[in-house]
């Protein structure tokens, strides 16, 4: 799934797409209007997103509608965490053997 959702991210229109739905829902006319696209390329845009678990859509009468779906971000949220939590145990103990900190381990 982490695939899948940064070959999405990895798109500088649909990126600005995720940012833009972080704020609210939105319409594809609102969407595509700061990139000048035309309707197709931001249907296929939304359409990645939307594959990707990123975003739903739903019709309202005639326009269509995009929400973010926050809670598909959460293994990236998750994934990130790790990483971090491993990099700084990382740097922490190149720290101490640098100060010569090192009890042994």
């Amino acid at each position: 799934m982490l695939t899948r959702t940064f070959g999405a991210l990895a798109d500088p229109t649909r990126l600005a797409i995720v940012s833009r739905l972080s704020r609210g829902d939105a319409t594809m006319g609102e969407l595509a209007e700061p990139h000048r696209i035309t309707p197709p390329a931001i249907t296929k845009h939304v359409g990645v997103l939307v594959d990707a678990g990123l975003v739903r859509r739903r019709r309202v009468g005639r326009t269509v509608v995009c929400t973010l779906r926050p809670e598909a971000l959460s293994e990236v949220e998750q994934w990130l965490g790790d990483l971090t939590t491993y990099w700084n145990s990382t740097v922490d103990r190149l720290e101490e053997l640098l100060r010569g900190d090192d009890d042994g381990r």
